[in-house]
């Protein structure tokens, strides 16, 4: 039936029932005149059942109403390309499409409706999410070496009661972390408490760790519970674990180790359960040399180590933390932010990045309030963030950003190759010579001997011993 359908189909007909998008078009009634076997298809509605009904009902789109992407196109007589919406199919499954519209014209030159063209992008969504969840544990997302060697590890630690050190420079995420791994422990039920160490005098924060009874002191009208209390069952993140005082680390090293402290004014012992995770910008090892944190509770709190390295390490994912808080600030402030030009992205991949992934979540955010829609460009940026490109000589040519960055990634593949010139271009994904060729451009330099002769080296003496 279908080869005697197609023998008396036009030549336009045909081709409409050969393309793998569906294609529809409207009257001025927005009724549905024709239907292609694509159409059928991706919305699970049979060409009878669609012909003569508005398209709305055949649909049940996201653009449907004010956003209606044919309806702008008819209004406006300007064609819209590739929209991103979707459509609930006749199973009710939700169809991510793109959408293309164009007016539909009589011989006469008349506007008689309208077609649309939309693409199912299932797969498409489908292996985009796939791969961001290569990238992504919990919110924390990355393609960084460094960092995935983290996320390698994250639900290993997250199973296991064990005290979390933490360690990073500010801004590079530590809470994060920790919510990370709360979230993936078996007591991501319980409640998630933070607390900044640096934030608060020791008595303030000896009382909101501890809590205390009501007549403790001047004031205390009735008992408080501490934080220690509130995590029960849950998880106590305590952040800047390196700015306690020495006498409240005695305390703090007692509910590690047997898991009991006293509220101020308290007569007896309380008990806690709670997961702690700490975390510190300081070097930990330098302060008990000092004297300025105690050894017994470096050791206590150093049973698991994470170590977060800084933003200015891990610029491969500039591009990646940016898609992120472009998505969520679009959901908070109710944009629509398409993206960041090319330009704008190699300026702050040419930045050193201080403070880190908040720094570049700052800059995204004020980057936000300037740009109305569309793409953030260069201009949207802070203006000492492109006053520092240009003081470095980098912010007229666009080039030298991603020079900095292939010099980056060069030399970390070499490096994690023992300068193995071959396996560096293979994890690296080009040609040998390929990798030659940009090493000469860059000027990057090479000890006397590549990876593969210092282990020939290194062979030739074990060998050489044997003997």
């Amino acid at each position: 039936m279908e080869k005697l359908l197609k023998k008396y189909l036009s030549p336009t007909e045909a081709i409409l029932e050969s393309i793998s998008d569906g294609v529809f078009t409207v009257d001025m009634d927005w009724c549905i005149s024709s239907f292609n076997r694509a159409a059928e298809e991706i919305t699970g509605v049979s060409r009878k059942e669609a012909i003569g009904r508005r398209c709305s009902e055949v649909f049940r789109s996201s653009m449907c109403g004010a956003d209606c992407a044919l309806q702008q196109t008819l209004k406006t007589g300007k064609p819209v390309i590739g929209k991103s919406g979707y459509i609930i199919d006749a199973d009710g499954n939700r169809i991510p499409i793109s959408v293309s519209t164009a007016v539909l014209k009589n011989s006469e030159g008349i506007v008689i409706g309208g077609a649309e063209t939309f693409r199912d992008l299932s797969d498409v969504e489908a292996l985009r999410r796939e791969l961001k969840g290569k990238y992504m544990v919990g919110d924390l997302v990355s393609r960084s070496p460094l960092m995935q060697k983290v996320f390698e590890v994250l639900p290993a630690i997250a199973a296991s009661p064990s005290t979390v050190l933490i360690l990073g420079e500010t801004g590079t995420g530590k809470e994060l972390v920790a919510r990370t791994i709360h979230e993936l422990s078996p007591v991501c039920q319980g409640p998630f408490i933070a607390v900044n160490c640096s934030a608060l005098p020791d008595t303030l924060l000896e009382s909101e760790l501890f809590g205390y009874k009501a007549g403790a002191f001047t004031g205390a009208n009735k008992d408080k519970p501490g934080r220690f209390s509130l995590a029960r069952s849950g998880t106590l993140f305590l952040d800047e674990i390196g700015e306690i005082s020495p006498a409240l680390q005695v305390g703090l090293l007692r509910v590690l180790q047997e898991k009991t402290y006293e509220p101020l004014g308290a007569t007896r012992s309380e008990t806690t359960d709670a997961r702690i995770i700490v975390a510190t910008n300081k070097d930990l090892i330098e302060q008990t040399r000092k004297g300025a944190f105690r050894e017994d509770l470096y050791y206590r709190v150093n049973v698991v180590r994470v170590e977060l390295p800084p933003l200015r390490r891990r610029k491969e994912d500039i591009p990646l933390l940016v898609e992120q808080f472009i998505e969520r600030f679009n959901r908070l402030q109710g944009k629509a932010i398409e993206g960041i030009e090319a330009e704008a992205i190699s300026l702050l991949m040419a930045h050193h990045w201080p403070g880190n992934v908040r720094e570049l979540e700052n800059v995204i955010e004020r980057s936000f309030i300037m740009c109305s829609g569309g793409l953030i460009s260069i201009g949207h940026l802070p203006e000492e963030l492109t006053a520092h490109c240009k003081s470095a000589g980098v912010g007229s040519d666009v080039r030298s950003a991603h020079d900095l960055l292939d010099t980056q990634s060069i030399h970390a593949a070499l490096e994690r190759n023992d300068y193995n010139r071959l396996a560096a271009a293979r994890e690296l994904g080009v040609h040998k010579t390929t990798l030659f060729r940009r090493m000469k451009k860059l000027g990057i330099s090479l000890p006397g001997r590549d990876g593969r002769s210092l282990r020939k080296q290194r062979t030739v003496a074990v060998t050489h011993l044997l003997k």
